[in-house]
């Protein structure tokens, strides 16, 4: 993890999230599953005005143990289980009148049964006394999610599931509840994007993935395993001046964690290529305005180091005048290296420029350092460094105390000269183009080699076991976290699209590459066939020199 000293805000520890438990209730219908849904009260301390799922703190009384011999349990549910599935079916009860409760034939509770309880008393001890058991059973979790660390009330709450009851109706408490009703989650989601119907980030996403459900059974059948099928805690920054929330696995949650760990709304994501991005008080990023389907927002350079310590300058990019004048800006002109990750044309070609910009500064000229391009390089991607690198050789930087250390790493694959930089003391990995952010790199035969480009892979997930890092910086897109399982996912990908390969040619054994792309990348769109036939030969190559066709 970056060290704290490098942070650009203050730590602090974020609210303490309070358990919770929350239960979407749905109904069949020809058109689809609906859920029920009610508004929040306008003066309440948390999503006031939303419309929500009924559901609530959970109380010690849910914990206890007459609670636990009051409610159903179905073979796997734990004790945590039971006491969050009991918390939603009161907090059902309460807000919303509806009871799941079973009478003690089996029948479940109806309308009358409901009405027979007062919603403003404690529920086991009526429900015993009426002779009805919580259907706890009943009801599956769907997902956990943890309340954004950036907001003053968090909770850590499961999102149950459960069938309604037949033959109740809701009716709100009109104090914390009110207008329930009956959505189809697409329809939510509709009258949300419209402005009429307001609902958080949580429920937004939950209503995203319930709509791939067509029937409640399929729902519950879903939710069998007793495990979450999905657990975020997301976090915030902005997007055009607006707050922007995102899942784990959205590109934008890395870069915040690694910016704001404490969940701090702070970070500005929009792509800017005017000014330079912080990311530590030693890494700044600068984008290239040179976006595209092949560089995303741009070519990222980064600049690693401090006003004591001086800078070394990562991918300066292509020959643009104002970028560069950009980065030398951003480092006052005091660039002691320059490192190219790999000799494409968004990549090297601004590397002698810019040492000669801090040249003409009166500074001494900064070596310009990385792998020569290989005779298999396209004519584009001429390159010749000042100095060839070593593997595994370190690039020091120091100042007030302070040192920034580079560590070279070898990663053909991509390019057959492409080098990736560990900076050790932040346990972090520029990976140039070997690792992006929103899409996989194209292996480009003859200077990309699937082969080279998988044992790389292999070594980059080395480094982050040596290393402990948990943060890559791509040379295209936002930074990324969880650096060891963005790498085995990568991998795993490029296997599973491998195999795709190899069972196109065993289907068409004479076919041609058009042929085989149409297999293999059927799901990619058909405009980018194209470029993915140059990934595609070289996993082709892969495969014929393993001896598998």
């Amino acid at each position: 993890m970056p060290r704290s000293s490098q942070l650009l805000h203050p730590q602090r520890d974020p609210v303490v999230p309070r358990p919770a438990a929350t239960v979407l209730l749905l109904r069949d219908t020809p058109a689809g599953i609906e859920v029920l849904m009610t508004r929040r009260s306008l003066t309440a301390s948390f999503a006031p005005g939303a419309f929500v799922f009924p559901g609530g703190a959970i109380d010690a009384a849910d914990h206890a143990a007459y609670a636990h011999t009051q409610a159903s349990r179905r073979p796997g549910q734990d004790d945590g289980r039971l006491t969050q599935a009991i918390a939603a079916v009161r907090e059902s009860f309460e807000e919303l009148g509806v009871l799941l409760a079973r009478r003690a034939d089996g029948q479940w509770a109806d309308a009358e049964d409901a009405a027979r309880l007062d919603r403003h008393a404690p529920l086991l001890p009526q429900c015993a006394a009426q002779g009805l058991r919580l259907a706890a059973d009943q009801v599956y979790v769907l997902a956990h999610w943890t309340t954004d660390r950036d907001l003053p009330k968090r909770f850590d709450v499961p999102f149950l599931v459960a069938r309604m009851p037949e033959g109740q109706q809701p009716v709100a408490d009109e104090a914390e509840q009110f207008e329930p009703c009956w959505v189809r989650p697409a329809d939510a989601l509709a009258r949300h994007a419209a402005g009429q119907f307001e609902i958080i980030f949580p429920t937004i996403r939950t209503l995203e993935r319930l709509q791939a459900y067509a029937t409640v059974d399929a729902v519950l059948a879903a939710c069998a395993s007793e495990k979450p099928l999905w657990t975020s805690c997301p976090r915030a920054g902005f997007l055009a001046g607006a707050e922007a929330r995102y899942m784990e696995h959205e590109s934008a949650f890395g870069e915040l964690a690694m910016v704001c760990p404490d969940g701090q709304l702070l970070h500005a994501l929009d792509w800017r290529h005017d000014q330079p991005t912080a990311l530590l008080r030693n890494v700044q990023r600068l984008t290239c305005g040179n976006p595209g389907v092949m560089t995303g927002p741009g070519t990222n350079s980064y600049l690693v180091g401090d006003a004591a310590s001086g800078y070394i300058a990562i991918d300066p990019g292509p020959l643009d005048e104002a970028h560069l004048d950009r980065l030398f800006a951003a480092a006052g002109g005091d660039i002691r290296i320059i490192v190219c990750t790999h000799s494409h044309a968004d990549h090297s070609p601004g590397a002698s420029p810019l040492a000669e910009r801090v040249e003409r500064a009166g500074r001494p000229r900064p070596p310009v350092l990385g792998l020569a391009s290989r005779p298999t390089a396209r004519p584009a991607s001429q390159f010749t460094p000042d100095r060839e690198m070593v593997d595994g050789e370190r690039l020091v930087l120091q100042g007030d105390g302070v040192t920034h250390t580079l560590k070279a790493v070898f990663t053909p694959g991509h390019a057959a000269n492409h080098v990736c930089l560990v900076l050790e003391e932040d346990a972090l990995l520029f990976s140039g183009d070997h690792v992006l952010n929103g899409s996989t790199t194209v292996v480009d035969p003859p200077d990309g080699d699937m082969g080279h480009y998988l044992a790389s892979l292999d070594k980059l997930a080395a480094a982050c076991a040596e290393f402990g890092i948990a943060f890559i910086l791509p040379a295209h897109g936002y930074v990324l976290g969880d650096a060891p399982g963005a790498i085995a996912r990568l991998k795993a990908h490029r296997l599973a699209r491998e195999a795709k390969v190899l069972k196109a040619m065993r289907a068409i054994p004479a076919g041609s590459m058009r042929d085989w792309v149409a297999i293999a990348y059927d799901d990619v769109p058909q405009k980018m066939w194209p470029v993915a036939e140059r990934s595609m030969l070289a996993h082709v190559e892969h495969i014929r020199q393993a001896g598998l066709v």
